[in-house]
């Protein structure tokens, strides 16, 4: 499948119907927050092909569906929402621009930084927020991960019939919101983390953290004031 780095002008032809606030997403602009409706991914899918439990390779993607490949057995929540209507509101609400995100290669995504939390209910009916990054634990040594940045590199446009000349916004192809390593550009956000570092960790989710598979979580994107 070809893709094509996607320009600002194409995005918005490509985009300029959508609306920003959706019913899977909220945006707060005095807070500088988008919210977004998720649900605690299961780590194993109940599909031919997925016998085992895959390290995490993304934070946020679609739920598992027949003839979309994307990365629900390597995620930490599963979300409904499109992709691009993200990239909208960075992009009309909150005037980011977006940098250029990396598939593979030697080099970390690039692009304006944003915090990115997940908030839950506890066992106490507490809600809790916390850094996306306190959700993951490397099973081989059981210690968290340490902070990232996380950047709004946007997604690759993308042609899904070779035979037509017609492209539309890559990342809502597969569905995949968040990758913690750059192993693909059909995301609209990378970490500070190359590819090759996937190599040196096994990542799980914090089991004694987070509620179970299948708890609606919210997803919040805080958008920090340019310099």
């Amino acid at each position: 499948m070809p893709y094509t780095k996607w320009s600002l002008l194409t995005l918005a032809i490509v985009l300029g119907t959508c609306a920003t606030a959706t019913a899977e997403i909220a945006v707060d602009k005095d807070k500088r927050t988008i919210t977004v409706n998720a649900k605690m991914a299961p780590r194993k899918i109940d599909a031919p092909g997925y016998d085992k439990i895959y390290p995490l390779e993304v934070v946020a993607c679609w739920p598992w569906q027949k003839g979309v490949t994307g990365k629900a057995h390597e995620t930490v929540v599963t979300i409904t929402a499109k992709p691009s209507e993200i990239h909208k509101a960075l992009v009309d609400d909150f005037g980011l621009k977006p940098g250029t995100p990396q598939n593979g290669g030697d080099k970390p995504g690039e692009g304006p930084e944003v915090n990115i939390y997940l908030e839950f209910q506890n066992e106490a009916n507490e809600t809790k927020r916390v850094p996306i990054e306190k959700t993951m634990i490397d099973i081989k040594t059981n210690k968290g991960m340490g902070k990232l940045k996380w950047r709004f590199t946007g997604s690759v446009m993308a042609q899904p019939d070779p035979n037509k000349p017609d492209k539309v916004y890559g990342a809502d192809t597969t569905g995949t919101l968040i990758c913690i390593f750059p192993v693909t550009d059909l995301t609209v956000f990378q970490t500070n983390l190359k590819f090759k570092d996937q190599d040196y960790v096994n990542l799980e989710t914090d089991k004694k953290l987070l509620p179970k598979e299948g708890t609606p979580v919210k997803l919040v994107i805080e958008v920090p004031k340019q310099k």
